[in-house]
C-alpha cells in the first residue's frame, strides 16, 4: 500500500529526512515507570532509608536494541527534587530529556512526574542512568543494555551469557546529610563506608558476607561482562582471580579485543569484556574465585578516600562445595600510576567496516581547558577548606554556579540574566600547572563563581585539551561530555606542548567515549563534531568536583535543515 502513489518505505524515509518523524522507525518504542521512593536498605549492619528506583537498589536494567526509542515515565515519591540522566545517550536534538539539575531542567518535585525519551541512534553496549542531583546517585542508578539492531551481530562470537556488574559506594549516613556538610563546612566531603558491587560489600566487610554476589559460570562458556563504574568519588582496579579480560567495549563503542589481568575504570565509565570461564579442567580443581574492585588513587595523600577492597564470586557450577574458600584476586597498590596508564593506553577503536569511525582532521574551534580544585574565599576565614576558606573546583578558573532556572529553559526563550556566553578558550593566565603546588603563588589558587557558556555552529568541529593541574587535591578528574561521544586522539604526562604533541596524535584509531580521565599532572586532547543541537554539560563525574563547580555547558546552535534543529519543548517540562 502506499501514500499518493508514493510507497511506505519511500514515505517514511520523505518523513525522517524532513524531521517529522522523531524516533528512528526501524525500532521499537519500549514503555517504562520509574517510581523514585525511599526504601529501607541495611548494609555494614546498619538499616537506613534510601532513594530507589522501583524500591531496587541498584535499580532496574533498561533493555533496549540500537535504533530503539524508551519513554520513561519518572514519578517523584520522595521527599526531595530529583532529575535522571541516561548516561552516554547522546539524545540527538533532544536535550529535553538529558536530565542534568539546572542545565537541562529542573528538579522533579516531590508528587510530580515528567515523561523522558531515550533515543538509542548510535549506541551498542553498555551504558546506564543514574539521579543527576545533588548526591542523588549514589543509590539512584542502574545499567543500560544496547543490544545490536536487528538483523545484525556482535563483532566477536556471541557470549553464552552476560552479566552486569555495578561497581558503587555506600554511605552509613544518609548522602543529602554527606552533601549538606560539605556545603556548609565549605570544607571536604565525608568519605564513603564501603565500596560495592552490585550494591554489596563483599566477604571483608561487617555485617556483608551472606549478601556477596555471585556469578556462576561453566566451565568452557563464554560470558560478557558488563562493568559500570557509579561510585560518586572512586576510580577502580577491578580483576578476576586466575581469568584473562578481553575489553570489547568502552562507553557503548566497540573496542579492538583488548586482553588484560586487570582493568582500571572511571567513575561514570562503562566497559563491555569477555570472559572465559577455563579454570575448572577437572573435579578437583577450585571452582570459586573473587571477583575485585579497590581504588586506584594517585592525588594528594591528604585528601580523604574509601579504600576498602569490594569483592563479588564467580563460581563455577560444579558439586564441589560452594562454600569453599575463593581463590584471592592480586591488584596493583593503590596508587600505582603505572598499571592504570598501561592498561588505558591498550584500548583503540574497533575501525572496522561495520564499526567505522570518522575523526575530524580539520578543527574549526581549539580549547585549552584547565581542570583544577581551587577555593573562594570565605568570611573571616572560618570554613574548613583551605587556609579557612571554602573548597571550589573549576574549568579555566571558572566555577560554575547554577542559574536560577536551567540552562535550556533560558536559551529557548531567550531568557536574560542567567548565563553569559563567554567561557574563555584557555585560563586567563599560564604558567607550569603541574609543578609543586608551594611554588604556585597563593592569588592562583583562588577562583571565582560565573553561569559562563560556549556557543558552537552547527557542525563545528572542537579539538579540547584538558590539562590535569596540582592546586589542592590534584587528582584524576573523569570529564564527562553530555549530548556527544568524543575521540580521544592523545594523552600524555607533565604540560601539554602545543608543538610537539599533536604530532603524534592516534588519527586512526583513536577510542570513542564519553567520559576521559584526565590525569593528575597530565593532559589529554578530544575531538568530537557538535552536529547536535541543544544544550549539553560537561563536567567532572567526581560528584563534589561537580557540586565545586569543575563544570561548564556547551550550546549547539540548530543547522539549516529541519532535522539539524533543536526539537521542540515538551508540555510536561518540570517547573522551576
Amino acid at each position: 500500500m502506499g501514500f499518493g502513489g508514493i510507497s511506505s518505505m519511500k514515505f517514511i524515509s520523505v518523513l525522517m529526512l524532513c524531521g517529522l518523524l522523531d524516533t528512528p522507525v526501524w525500532g521499537k518504542i519500549h514503555h517504562h515507570t520509574f517510581i523514585i521512593e525511599e526504601t529501607p536498605c541495611t548494609r555494614l549492619c546498619h538499616t537506613r532509608n534510601i532513594l530507589t528506583v522501583n524500591g531496587q537498589f541498584p535499580g532496574p536494567t533498561i533493555y533496549a536494541r540500537k535504533g530503539d526509542t524508551v519513554s520513561v515515565n519518572v514519578i517523584n515519591k520522595g521527599n526531595k527534587n530529583i532529575t535522571l540522566h541516561w548516561h552516554g545517550v547522546n539524545q540527538p536534538r533532544n536535550p529535553w530529556s538529558d536530565g542534568p539539575e539546572y542545565i537541562t531542567q529542573c528538579g522533579i518535585q516531590p508528587g510530580a512526574k515528567f515523561k523522558q525519551t531515550i533515543q538509542f541512534t548510535e549506541e551498542e553496549g553498555t551504558l546506564w542512568w543514574h539521579a543527576h542531583s545533588d548526591f542523588d546517585r549514589a543509590t539512584v542508578h542502574g545499567a543500560i543494555v544496547v543490544y545490536p539492531k536487528q538483523g545484525t551481530t556482535y563483532p566477536f562470537s556471541k557470549p553464552n551469557k552476560e552479566v552486569t556488574l555495578i561497581l558503587g559506594e555506600w554511605w552509613n549516613d544518609d548522602v543529602t546529610k554527606v552533601l549538606e556538610g560539605l556545603v556548609q563546612s565549605g570544607g571536604d566531603a565525608e568519605p564513603s563506608d564501603a565500596n560495592t558491587i552490585n550494591g554489596q560489600p563483599g566477604d571483608f566487610l561487617p555485617c556483608s558476607q551472606n549478601d556477596t554476589f555471585k556469578v556462576q559460570v561453566e566451565q568452557g562458556k563464554t560470558y560478557l561482562l558488563r562493568v559500570i563504574n557509579a561510585a560518586l568519588s572512586n576510580e577502580f582496579f577491578f580483576a578476576v582471580a586466575n581469568h584473562k579480560l578481553t575489553i570489547v567495549g568502552t562507553d557503548a563503542s566497540y573496542t579492538k579485543p583488548y586482553t588484560t589481568d586487570l582493568i582500571m575504570i572511571i567513575p561514570g565509565q562503562t566497559m563491555d569484556i569477555l570472559l572465559d570461564a577455563n579454570q575448572l579442567p577437572t573435579s578437583s580443581s577450585p571452582s570459586r574465585y573473587y571477583i575485585v574492585a579497590h581504588p586506584y588513587n594517585n592525588g594528594n595523600p591528604g585528601v580523604p578516600y574509601d579504600g576498602n577492597l569490594t569483592t563479588a564470586i564467580l563460581e563455577y557450577k560444579t558439586n564441589n562445595n560452594y562454600h569453599a574458600k575463593p581463590i584471592q584476586a592480586s591488584l596493583p597498590v593503590v596508587n600505582d600510576t603505572d598499571a592504570a596508564t598501561a592498561f588505558t593506553d591498550g584500548l583503540r577503536s574497533l575501525a572496522s567496516w561495520d564499526h567505522p569511525i570518522d575523526v575530524p582532521k580539520t578543527i574549526d574551534e581549539h580549547m585549552y581547558i584547565t581542570a583544577g580544585v581551587n577555593a573562594i574565599p570565605c568570611p573571616n576565614k572560618s570554613c574548613s577548606g583551605p587556609g579557612g576558606n571554602k573548597f571550589a573546583a573549576s574549568l579555566n578558573n571558572i566555577s560554575f554556579q547554577d542559574p536560577q532556572i536551567d540552562v535550556l529553559e533560558a536559551y529557548y526563550f531567550s531568557l536574560p540574566d542567567q548565563y553569559t556566553p563567554d567561557f574563555p578558550d584557555k585560563p586567563p593566565v599560564f604558567f607550569n600547572f603541574t609543578e609543586d603546588m608551594d611554588l604556585i603563588p597563593p592569588e592562583w589558587l583562588l577562583t571565582k563563581k560565573d553561569t559562563k557558556v560556549k556557543v558552537l555552529e552547527y557542525n563545528t568541529t572542537v579539538e579540547i585539551v584538558f590539562q590535569g593541574t596540582n592546586l589542592y587535591d590534584g587528582e584524576n578528574h573523569p570529564m564527562h561530555l553530555h549530548g556527544h561521544s568524543f575521540y580521544v586522539v592523545g594523552k600524555g604526562f607533565a604540560m601539554f606542548d602545543k608543538e610537539k604533541d599533536p604530532p603524534n596524535y592516534n588519527l586512526v584509531d583513536p577510542p570513542y567515549e564519553s567520559t576521559i580521565g584526565v590525569p593528575q599532572n597530565g593532559w589529554v586532547a578530544i575531538r568530537f563534531r557538535a552536529a547536535n543541537p541543544g544544550v549539553w554539560f560537561m563536567h567532572c563525574h567526581i560528584e563534589r568536583h561537580t557540586i565545586w563547580g569543575m563544570n561548564m555547558v556547551f550550546i549547539t546552535k540548530d543547522g539549516n535543515k529541519e532535522d539539524e534543529k533543536m526539537l521542540p519543548r515538551p508540555s510536561d517540562m518540570p517547573r522551576c
